[in-house]
């Protein structure tokens, strides 16, 4: 999931091509209520001073599930911001500037922004019937192969897919049991892994099919498709340590062999430079910091911290400075990036990322008790049987992105204030 930057109508278009992972690629709203200028944060509850137009329910809701991840308890006003923003049959769009008018056929819905509110909104409690009414949207566009694309009706893609598989298992919904046509998920997202047998992007995942039905690798939509193939959301912990492997195929290829064949193209995409690369203009060799973070918690989910040790390492030294400019969504997945890896977030290559993201919008109501700096519960136990919705408020584990762009999880992207 790649967070969106400040950068042109034109760049967007430009990312809605090569896929989403940490932040989706979107379209404006049309309506005559979108705004053309940032609303005060301090007023409205949202994370960010910049246009919201693009990006505003995205960038809240992951602000909302990283302060969860570290133990603090959003600001009320904010968590209302994002709930606020929902539509009646349960969908989200990007942005409404006005809540108070009902959405109707212009209002641009679409999954991505959607699943990510479901993961914020399931992780920090209380919401259970804004929940349901978004999972009820989500399953009745689920195309006929199994899969989601970025708005109702689109064809599927791996970031849209594999965002929409965290929303469903960070509820606790098995995506193996949400079928269309006999389809679930996972059908939808294999269909889109390059065999190890390409000359080139052995075991990466596309996007979508190019136009000649080809699949071409995509290191965005691999982030996002590993931690899908997974069953992972947003927020992942680090998974049992494992040696470093090659591509390999198998007649009937399992979600894990899928995982392990995507970590291993994205292993080989950072091993030069430490990070991966931006697919919009510029630069060639310009550092893609946002697919870098989700790369990272992708390869740890798969394979634990270890094997996101080079490009966690360029993060902590190098993505200071992106963070700031960009705003809470890229805080938010460098504290994604670092609790996948067992990393203080609060000293992040010297930056105390979650009082940067706290900075961000309305101040938070307070931490939950905890023992460590990465905000983990000293009675967790306790903590999950009082939760509303048990173990998954706490802890928020969700998709991707999937964004992500990165996630993970549709093309992460490019314009985040």
């Amino acid at each position: 999931m790649n967070v969106r930057r400040r950068s042109s109508v034109a760049a967007l278009a430009a990312t809605a091509v090569i896929g989403v992972a940490a932040a989706p690629a979107v379209a404006a709203d049309p309506s005559p209520s979108a705004t053309t200028s940032a609303p005060s944060t301090a007023a409205s509850g949202l994370y960010g001073s910049g246009n919201p137009q693009f990006d505003g329910v995205w960038r809240q809701s992951l602000a909302l599930l990283a302060q969860d991840t570290v133990g603090v308890v959003p600001s009320s006003k904010a968590v209302k911001w994002l709930t606020d923003q929902q539509c009646d049959d349960g969908s989200f769009a990007p942005f409404r500037a006005d809540p108070a008018k009902a959405c109707d056929a212009k209002t641009m819905v679409d999954t991505n922004n959607t699943a990510a509110a479901v993961q914020a909104l399931w992780a920090v409690g209380g919401h259970g019937d804004v929940v349901d009414d978004a999972l009820g949207w989500l399953k009745s566009v689920q195309n006929k192969d199994g899969g989601w694309g970025y708005s109702p009706g689109t064809p599927s893609d791996a970031n849209s897919t594999s965002v929409v598989i965290g929303a469903l298992t960070a509820t606790e919904t098995d995506p193996e049991g949400v079928e269309k046509n006999g389809k679930s998920p996972y059908d939808a997202l294999l269909a889109l892994a390059l065999p190890c047998a390409e000359d080139k992007g052995a075991g990466a995942f596309a996007f979508q099919p190019d136009k000649d039905g080809k699949l071409l690798a995509n290191a965005d939509a691999t982030a996002a498709g590993l931690l899908g193939a997974l069953g992972k959301g947003l927020v992942t912990e680090a998974g049992e340590k494992t040696d470093a492997a090659s591509c390999a195929d198998a007649d009937e290829p399992t979600r894990e062999q899928a995982a392990a064949n995507a970590a291993a193209y994205l292993t080989d995409a950072l091993a030069k430079d430490g990070h991966l690369k931006s697919a919009l203009g510029g630069s060639p060799d310009q550092p893609d910091y946002g697919n870098t973070a989700d790369a990272v918690a992708a390869l740890a989910a798969q394979g634990g911290a270890d094997k996101a040790a080079g490009p966690l390492a360029w993060l902590k030294k190098n993505a200071g400075q992106w963070a700031e400019e960009s705003g809470p969504a890229a805080y938010a997945q460098l504290i994604f990036a670092a609790h996948a890896t067992g990393t203080d977030p609060r000293d992040f290559g010297g930056t105390d990322l979650v009082e940067q993201l706290n900075a961000t919008g309305p101040a938070p109501q307070g931490a939950k008790a905890s023992d460590t700096a990465t905000g983990k519960a000293e009675d967790e136990d306790e903590k999950k049987d009082d939760s509303p919705f048990g173990v998954w408020w706490y802890v928020g584990v969700c998709l991707v992105f999937g964004i992500g762009i990165g996630f993970l999880i549709s093309n992460r992207g490019k314009q985040q204030p």
